[in-house]
Order: C-alpha cells, then sequence, then structure tokens
C-alpha cells in the first residue's frame, strides 16, 4: 500500500469518504431495522461468537499501548502525561489502550511484596486516576496483571520473593507451577482488604476512589490479560503452561464473570498444531511453551491475542519481507480464530522500531497501513479480526521512556493521519447496524465504497 495516498486524507478524497459516512448512518435504520444510532451508552464489552459487540453492534477496536500510565500517576510531576496521552489518543479516534495493572517490587511498586499493595498507587494518584482519565476520553483499558520479563516486576519478582521465604526454585519458570507463587498471583487478583491492622488490597474486587465503581464492574475496563507475553521455556511440551492458563483463567472467572479475558500471548504455534508452525517467524518461536491454538482453547479465555514484530523475529533490518509476514502471520491468526476457536483475535501489539536498521518514516506508515489494511479485508466479510493496538503511543516529553517503537502524534502527522482515518472506519462499522443484522445490510455497498475511498 502506498502510504503518501494516506498522507492527503484532508483533500477533496476526504469530503467524499466524510459524505459515505453521512449516507450510510442516515440511511443504515431505513434499510437495517436497526436501533437509533444516538450516543451509545457506556456499556460492557462482550462478544458474539468472532466479534467483540457493545450493546448488541460490532465493537471493532482501533488502539494503542501506553503501560508505564500507572507509575507516571503516581507522581504530581508527571500525572499530567497521563491525561495527554489520553487526549491526543481520543483526538484521532482510538478507543481501547492496554497499559500495565502491575509493578511487582522496586520503584513506585504498586505491590511491594506478596499481597501487600501501596495504596497511593492504587488510588487518587495511581491505577484508579488512569481508570477515571480514561473513561473521561472515552477510552476503554485492557489491564495486564503481570510479566513475563523483567520490567516492573515480572515473573522474576515473584520467584525473588519465594527464594526470600525459603521456597527452593530453580528457574523463574516456577512461576508457572509452584503452589506458592500461583497463591501469591491470585493475591494480586484478589487480595482481602482489612482495615484493623493490615490491608491487602484487590485489583478485580476494588472500589475506585474517583468513580466509586467496583473494578469487577467497571464498564471502562475492556478487559482483564493474565500476562504480558508469557513464555516457559523450561518445557516446550506447553502442558505446564497451559495448566496455568487454565487455573489462572478459571480464578479470574470465579471473581469477575462481566469482563472479557485473555492470555496475552505473543501467538507463536506450538506442538498441538505440526501444520501451522510453518507460519511462525522462527523455529525457536515453537519451543518457548506456549501454543496458540491449544492455550486459546481454554475454558474461560474469551479472546485471542497475538503480537506482530517482524524487526525483532525475522531481522532488524527492515525490509519488503516484513511486509509479507505481517499479512501473513495476520491472515493465518485471524482464520484460526474464526474457525477454530469462534472468538475475536486482538492484535495488541505491533510496531517498527526506529533503532532498526533502514528505518524511515515512510516504512512504518507502510506497516502500520498493512496491519490495518489486513484487518479491513477481515471486517468486510463480519469477521474474526477484532482490531490492533499499536505498541506505542508516547506525549512530548517522554522521549527518555522511548524503547525505540513509540511513536509521538505530535511529531509525526503521516502516522496520526493513517491512525484517524483507521479510527473512522472503525466508527462507521460499528455504528453500521446491530449485530444482529450483520450483513444482512442494504447499504453494505455504500460501506464498501467507503471503506475503499483512501486505500
Amino acid at each position: 500500500m502506498n502510504s503518501h495516498k494516506e498522507k492527503n486524507i484532508f483533500s477533496s478524497h476526504s469530503v467524499e469518504a466524510f459524505l459515505w459516512i453521512l449516507i450510510v448512518l442516515l440511511n443504515c435504520t431505513r434499510f437495517c431495522n436497526c436501533e437509533e444510532l444516538e450516543d451509545e451508552e457506556w456499556a460492557m464489552v462482550s462478544r458474539k461468537g468472532s466479534q467483540f459487540v457493545v450493546n448488541g453492534r460490532p465493537f471493532y477496536v482501533n488502539g494503542f499501548n501506553t503501560y508505564w500510565l500507572m507509575i507516571f500517576a503516581v507522581d504530581a510531576s508527571t500525572r499530567g502525561k497521563v491525561s495527554e496521552i489520553f487526549q491526543q489518543a481520543s483526538s484521532v479516534g482510538l478507543s481501547v489502550c492496554r497499559t500495565w495493572a502491575f509493578n511487582d517490587g522496586g520503584w513506585r511498586a504498586l505491590q511491594k511484596s506478596p499481597g501487600v499493595y501501596d495504596e497511593d498507587v492504587f488510588k487518587a494518584s495511581g491505577l484508579d486516576f488512569v481508570i477515571s482519565e480514561a473513561k473521561r476520553y472515552k477510552i476503554r483499558l485492557i489491564l495486564s496483571l503481570s510479566n513475563n520479563w523483567e520490567a516492573y516486576g515480572g515473573k522474576a519478582q515473584y520467584v525473588k520473593w519465594g527464594r526470600s521465604a525459603g521456597l527452593n526454585l530453580t528457574s523463574d519458570d516456577d512461576f508457572f507451577s509452584d503452589p506458592t507463587l500461583k497463591g501469591y498471583f491470585k493475591s494480586h487478583i484478589k487480595a482481602i482488604f482489612h482495615s484493623l491492622s493490615m490491608f491487602l488490597v484487590t485489583v478485580l474486587t476494588r472500589v475506585n476512589s474517583f468513580t466509586n465503581v467496583t473494578y469487577k464492574d467497571d464498564t471502562t475496563i475492556f478487559g482483564w490479560e493474565l500476562m504480558n507475553e508469557p513464555r516457559c521455556l523450561s518445557d516446550p511440551s506447553g502442558d505446564q503452561f497451559q495448566a496455568w492458563v487454565e487455573e489462572m483463567s478459571m480464578y479470574v472467572k470465579s471473581i469477575d464473570q462481566a469482563h472479557l479475558l485473555e492470555i496475552g500471548s505473543e501467538g507463536f504455534y506450538g506442538p498441538s498444531s505440526p501444520d501451522k508452525v510453518q507460519f511462525n517467524p522462527n523455529t525457536f518461536a515453537q519451543q518457548i511453551g506456549t501454543d496458540f491454538l491449544r492455550n486459546h482453547k481454554a475454558f474461560a479465555i474469551d479472546f485471542a491475542s497475538a503480537h506482530i514484530y517482524a524487526d525483532t523475529w525475522i531481522s532488524s533490518a527492515i525490509s519488503d519481507a516484513h511486509l509479507q509476514f505481517t499479512k501473513t502471520w495476520m491472515e493465518s491468526h485471524i482464520n484460526d480464530a474464526e474457525n477454530a476457536l469462534n472468538m475475536p483475535i486482538l492484535f495488541s501489539e505491533f510496531g517498527v522500531s526506529t533503532k532498526d536498521g533502514g528505518y524511515n518514516d515512510s516504512f512504518r506508515d507502510t506497516l502500520i497501513n498493512t496491519v490495518y489494511s489486513t484487518l479491513l479485508g477481515s471486517i468486510k466479510k463480519g469477521g474474526g479480526g477484532g482490531g490492533s493496538l499499536l505498541w506505542q503511543l508516547f506525549p512530548a516529553g517522554t522521549e527518555y521512556m522511548d524503547d525505540g517503537y513509540a511513536v509521538f502524534l505530535s511529531k509525526s502527522p503521516s502516522t496520526a493521519t493513517i491512525i484517524s482515518l483507521q479510527s473512522k472506519r472503525m466508527d462507521t462499522f460499528n455504528s453500521l447496524c446491530s449485530w444482529r443484522c450483520h450483513w444482512g445490510c442494504k447499504k453494505k455497498k455504500e460501506f464498501e465504497l467507503f471503506m475503499h475511498a483512501e486505500m
């Protein structure tokens, strides 16, 4: 796809596109017998088969990652950046943000030791503030509960706590099997508040100090993620990790049946699907103890996730091979989500690093367009490609946090334009008609014309 076309949406083509939006929206009710298109209630996101839905309508996602929101919200000197990034994301129509609901041990820790929490990190200057601000800007949140990597604690911190308690642990992967460590993690998911001599703060049962809404009842929360990019290299069979997914997902659902739940998977195919490992970026990917199809068949998992990092998995020098891999990887996972899993899939991280050999902004725009256009191919069929979350969106003044993948909208007008156009497409489709109406709409042709107007 030619990214230069996307740079010129504020042109005569833009006028045509907006006219199509008006035509579709004005006629949807008349031709589809759908509900009147008014401002939607801030209702819970759910799923019907391979689609996300809100208020009976499809809900396709254009979103982003900003992992550090809770940590920045703790300090008055950085709290304004939380509001700033939500405002910028809202200005280009982004509807979902994925962020960390963990920080285990270390600086500005949420969980200071097993089951012991810093109330300041939770309330006015922490996670409560993040959720409140997200709602203010009509952005839903996917909250990740733990990390495979050492940043912000992760499973390594749980193992350190276990060793300090006298446990004989040999690997960070003991996080997935040791009963005590699993108990620590469950305490993070649901702890007990006691007002007399101690407090153990919960995530799911916590009442937000800004909104007075229990987290498990808050419609701002799109869903929960068990772990960011889990891997269990000590057991390539995948049995150990599968048991953990089944146990922890059922535990989350025992507390919160209202919100959606996902694993946080990178999407690598494993031993259960030998015919699919050809789609993995390398042979190592099938040896890390995860298994895309098997893991997502766990009873309590609601939707699938996969990440896209051709520049990490294939080569650090950008090339057209990265674009072809991205398209093939996405199409395979969308097909599996629809036909093998009967659930939507969210490509919950994708991006390209400015540190890559041969990097330029034009390539980044082309990569983003590749992700967006592949999703549109699914959406036009009412398929299971539920959306994507760019890694990652930062406001000006946070350059020191940039890992190379940060997108600064104020410095990247072409990228901002591409994101905004995709958001308009998502909004248009989401407003077309009810899930029951699906693709019986007589105005489908008008919608398709709009979808192709700027490609």
